[in-house]
């Protein structure tokens, strides 16, 4: 009867060992996602100003919007 106690022991204690590292990454994990969040923040902060700035640019370069463009086949 001890055997099977301690199998089950030792089964528990690997099951609470699995749980310590599943928490621990859970917690890695949750600070990567946290960080990409606002790394994602600020890089959509900076397109918006790349495209304001571009925007400025296509008023005052000659042929710098789109519709000044000729298509390829003229």
């Amino acid at each position: 009867m001890s055997d099977s106690i301690e199998t089950l022991i030792k089964r528990i204690e690997e099951l609470e060992s699995q749980a310590a590292f599943q928490d621990e990454l859970f917690e890695s994990l949750n600070a990567t996602v946290a960080k990409q969040d606002g790394e994602i923040v600020e890089l959509r902060r900076q397109f918006i100003v790349l495209n304001e700035r571009v925007k400025d640019f296509e008023g005052v370069v000659p042929g710098g919007g789109p519709q000044d463009e000729t298509p390829p086949h003229y």
